[in-house]
């Protein structure tokens, strides 16, 4: 009759028949370990643990008169060569026998991990070897597991198809699996190995899991925390309280890896704010005894606050003027002391002074406390580092992507001098490329004292995408979206596009190609195909649609400043043009070639392209149409933000003071049917003048009530965003905002309102930071506006707004 058994922790199903088979050999074996257990009697060899990783103590080969041995006779093996057996032995040919060697010799056998079994004997001269071996394993199999997969568990265990068995890498891999359910924050996981006996001495394992339900973390406290409440760093520390709207994160699922990264963000938090001698110490965790959630506790010793006292630059170099560098200093006396700005600082200094010549330097903020006064006294101590070029840069893991697109972000170059601030700025670069999940470049020492290597490991992850979605925003009404895209297209770095988008006042397809480095040069060119089709029926009383092409290329001039140029054809139609039209409206029926050469320039500081909290941006942009077509112009816009971080001031980054301006003119230079049509002009209301429908404010036939655009505009925006009272996780940012504007220069005639007087909305919103991108609604009120202008309360949109 099959049954199971358990054998070194593991369940063991053996068939009736292969245990008569070899119930003759476990009657007979010489071991003598035997370990009672509720499950039945389980015989161990000298190199098998029990289930609670007990070891029975060999027995001491029988003690047999010496005597020379004459050969070594090896039985029982099936597998392993003879030859091998014997090459583990201590006992040879010619040796006499000793007991203790006969010992040493079975626990060597035992040690190779390839034997279940092993007995030495004595037949006259001979010495005689049996051996049962360890059986291969034919697969190994996951049952239970719904929260990892069989792919995840896989290259957890160390347990292979055709690797040999053994009780000791089951019970391992047994506590592999549950370290890695441990890390899924599933405590109260359950795994039970099973072997199954095949023929041919083969066996499946099989390991049966019990997920258990994840501990997820009750309560988070804080002792010794005086200048900030528990709330506040609640929202410092990446681990989060259990809460129902978690349910689309892990973040309050228990993670003792994550523990010292929390730390690690409650010491940077009170650096940046002050207390340079603070100490943050060990975090405990607590597991509930129902095992159903953890109490974190963290012990913080604040230390007292300090301010900035003097600031000073020294440098080792005579031709570096310390008062050319002195503004990239961000620090001031009297601020309260800030360990980021002091890092930031001399990384700032650090990059000045190579931009001046100096390659090799190396900048040293020096610190002095002083109690009484409880100032920090900063000099940033400018030296001169060792002079170490790169011989070689290596790159490691790029299954997919071509070396060459990784190498033309690099910084620097073999043979170049080495630069931290450089290696830095490459790693960065490469990581925007967004093609790797991962990438660390690290320097080694090279042929010669003054040399190093660069090598870079990085790993590939998927760059296709599939987006199919749906909204809705106030300007375009209720939109469908879809969209494919491969930003690496066969490894070359090519961004292929194609986008679709329907809406009830504004569809779109777009196909794109773009090679962001052509001919591995400081050159991305690309073209478009398009079609777009608007309905401004509700704004002046016709529809739009435009079909074309374009062919662009652009370069950067350094990190900071870059300009593209651009050619496009477009022919535009403006149709079903509506019998109240206003008359300026009809006139513009009809298609329309658009022949275009445009040129961006663009200054950008910021620190983050999607959310920035501190730097600026300055963009012109500039339009010349007539090289053919139908319409003859040149359009000019200059853009501007600046954002300000008042983190220092309220202790939370989301605190962020920003200024946007605008500023556009249009000129047509041809005559007759060559002037610019009402399609190039341009509007102002909805997303640059909130407080006003879209084109709601500016010149407007006051007979027909239709935007008829303009030739002059300017915008201004001072907006204040900053945090509300709900867990940051959530990603709900507020904003007070003040919006003024104006725009003016439209067609001559009668009965049009024309004022070049400015507009002015205020108002507050909300951004929702959510899983479809950035999400935002406005409740705004036209405050100084004309009689005709059109006004808008409430405004629903996507995207930033710069």
């Amino acid at each position: 009759m099959a049954g199971w058994r358990h054998v070194g922790g593991a369940a063991m199903f053996r068939p009736a028949a292969v245990r008569r088979k070899h119930m003759g050999l476990s009657l007979t074996t010489t071991l003598r370990a035997i370990l009672l257990t509720t499950a039945g009697l389980v015989m161990l060899s000298p190199g098998q643990a029990d289930a609670q990783g007990r070891r029975p103590t060999p027995v001491r080969a029988a003690e047999v008169p010496g005597g020379a041995i004459t050969a070594v006779e090896v039985r029982g093996n099936q597998r392993i060569e003879t030859d091998t057996v014997r090459s583990y032995m201590l006992l040879q040919p010619g040796d006499t026998y000793d007991a203790d060697r006969a010992d040493r010799s079975i626990r060597s056998l035992f040690a190779t991990g390839l034997f279940r079994d092993v007995r030495i004997s004595r037949d006259g001269s001979r010495l005689v070897v049996d051996v049962a071996e360890n059986p291969l394993i034919s697969r190994v199999a996951f049952e239970g597991n719904r929260r990892i997969s069989d792919d995840v568990l896989r290259n957890e265990v160390q347990l292979r198809s055709r690797a040999v068995y053994t009780s000791q890498l089951v019970q391992a891999d047994r506590q592999r699996i549950l370290d890695l359910y441990a890390r899924r924050g599933r405590f109260a996981a359950r795994v039970e190995p099973k072997i199954i006996e095949l023929d041919q001495n083969r066996v499946d394992v099989v390991f049966e899991i019990q997920e258990g339900d994840a501990a997820l973390v009750a309560r988070i406290n804080f002792v010794g925390n005086r200048a900030y409440s528990d709330s506040r760093l609640r929202e410092v520390v990446s681990t989060k309280e259990e809460a129902f709207y978690r349910f689309l994160s892990n973040s309050d699922t228990f993670d003792p890896d994550r523990l010292n990264f929390d730390r690690e963000l409650l010491r940077r938090y009170y650096l940046r704010t002050g207390y340079p001698d603070v100490q943050v110490g060990a975090a405990t965790a607590e597991l509930a005894p129902d095992r159903s959630g953890f109490f974190l506790t963290y012990n913080i010793d604040e230390g007292q606050r300090y301010t900035f006292g003097t600031v000073e630059i020294t440098s080792a170099f005579p031709n570096l003027s310390t008062a050319d560098i002195r503004r990239f200093v961000e620090i001031a006396p009297g601020e309260w002391y800030d360990g980021d700005a002091v890092e930031r600082s001399a990384q700032a200094l650090a990059d000045a002074a190579n931009l001046r010549g100096f390659p090799f330097v190396d900048v040293q903020p020096r610190i002095t406390r002083d109690a009484e006064t409880r100032k920090v006294n900063i000099t940033f101590a400018v030296n001169e580092a060792p002079r170490i070029f790169v011989e070689r840069i290596d790159i490691n893991g790029n299954t997919r992507t071509q070396d060459r697109v990784i190498r033309r972000e690099f910084r620097l170059a073999e043979g170049d001098a080495f630069n931290a601030a450089q290696v830095r700025r490459s790693r960065e670069r490469i990581r925007n490329l967004g093609y790797f999940s991962d990438v660390q470049i690290t320097n080694s020492p090279g042929s010669a004292p003054d040399r190093t290597i660069l090598t870079t490991q990085i790993a590939e992850r998927a760059t296709g995408e599939v987006s199919v979605g749906g909204g809705y925003s106030t300007d375009a009404g209720f939109l469908a979206d879809f969209g494919l895209r491969e930003r690496n297209l066969s490894g070359t770095g090519l961004d292929a596009r194609l986008n679709t988008t329907i809406a009830q006042r504004r569809s779109q397809v777009d196909i794109s190609l773009t090679e962001p480095a052509f001919l591995d040069r400081n050159l991305a060119v690309g073209a478009d195909i398009f079609y777009i089709q608007r309905n401004l029926l509700s704004v002046s009383q016709y529809s739009e649609r435009r079909a074309g092409f374009a062919v662009r290329a652009g370069y950067e001039f350094n990190e900071r400043l870059r300009q593209s140029w651009s050619y496009s054809l477009v022919n535009r139609d403006i149709y079903d043009i509506q019998p109240g039209a206003s008359r300026f409206v009809l006139e513009q029926q009809g298609s329309t070639l658009l022949s275009q050469i445009s040129q961006t320039l663009s200054y950008d500081t910021r620190d983050n392209l999607i959310e920035p909290r501190r730097g600026y941006l300055v963009r012109l942009g500039t339009d010349f149409a007539g090289l053919g077509g139908d319409v003859a112009y040149v359009r000019a816009r200059l853009d501007g933000a600046l954002f300000l971080p008042f983190e220092r001031v309220f202790g939370d980054p989301d605190y962020v003071l920003t200024f946007f301006g605008s500023a556009g003119i249009l000129h047509s230079y041809g005559s007759g049917n060559n002037q610019d049509r009402i399609v190039d002009r341009f509007f102002l209301g909805g997303e640059n003048l909130r407080g006003f429908a879209l084109a709601g404010a500016g010149p407007r036939d006051l007979v027909t009530n239709d935007a008829l655009g303009g030739r002059m505009m300017w915008t201004q925006t001072t907006e204040m965003r900053f945090p509300l009272p709900v867990p940051s996780e959530i990603g709900l940012i507020g904003r007070a905002f003040v919006d003024v504007g104006a725009l003016w220069d439209t067609v001559s005639g009668t009965g049009i309102g024309d004022t070049a007087r400015p507009r002015v909305g205020a108002g507050v919103g909300i951004s929702w930071r959510s899983p479809f991108g950035l999400i935002n609604l406005d409740v705004a009120q036209a405050v100084v506006k004309q009689s005709y202008d059109q006004t808008q309360v409430f405004r629903f949109g996507f995207g930033t707004r710069f």
